[in-house]
């Protein structure tokens, strides 16, 4: 057990039966009042953020989570195989645990598992994507004016806003925490 003088970022933690792992925190001393640690907790599973208070010294359960990086190879039915860097072993992964990120990999990508002894419980894909468009439609000339946006389709599946002057077989750089378009790449 670990209490709230052990905060740091990135921590993994059990509250309320399930794992958050801490995005920041501030320690509070308001006056007379007891003081208290304000926390940013992201939950593992589905990605919401949330606010909360736990009194100065509170206990909690940290847990001891290990990171290993592994190389999105292919898929086989529904699920994907990935090899771990290190040792070239091959694991399977269901598409719900790598959830809205898996229309952003590619075949070669490097991602991030966290585990809990042997259970994976977080999937960890890199923030930026370079992707190539594959269908989108043509901009009109003239059509400049303001900031406009068309749907454009990548090589994996993914439909993403893309300004006008994008066209197919052009490189794009995305936010996979968004699903923006970031830039053009050459």
């Amino acid at each position: 057990m670990a209490t709230t003088a052990d905060f740091r970022p990135g921590m993994v933690i059990r509250w309320n039966n399930e794992l958050f792992t801490l995005v920041e925190f501030q320690h509070v001393n308001p006056g007379n009042w007891r003081a208290f640690v304000r926390a940013k907790l992201k939950n593992l599973k589905t990605g919401r953020v949330l606010e909360n208070r736990f009194r100065a010294g509170e206990s909690i359960d940290s847990v001891r989570v290990e990171r290993k990086t592994f190389q999105y190879l292919y898929r086989e039915g529904a699920d994907f195989v990935l090899m771990d860097n290190e040792t070239y072993e091959q694991i399977n992964v269901a598409p719900e645990i790598i959830g809205e990120g898996e229309k952003y990999l590619k075949e070669n990508v490097n991602i991030d598992l966290l585990f809990d002894d042997t259970r994976i419980i977080a999937v960890e894909i890199p923030i930026f994507v370079i992707l190539q468009i594959t269908d989108t439609e043509p901009g009109m000339k003239g059509d400049t004016v303001s900031n406009v946006l068309k749907p454009a389709t990548t090589e994996t599946g993914a439909v993403v806003m893309v300004p006008l002057f994008v066209e197919s077989g052009t490189m794009i750089k995305i936010d996979t925490r968004t699903g923006d378009y970031v830039e053009r790449v050459k």
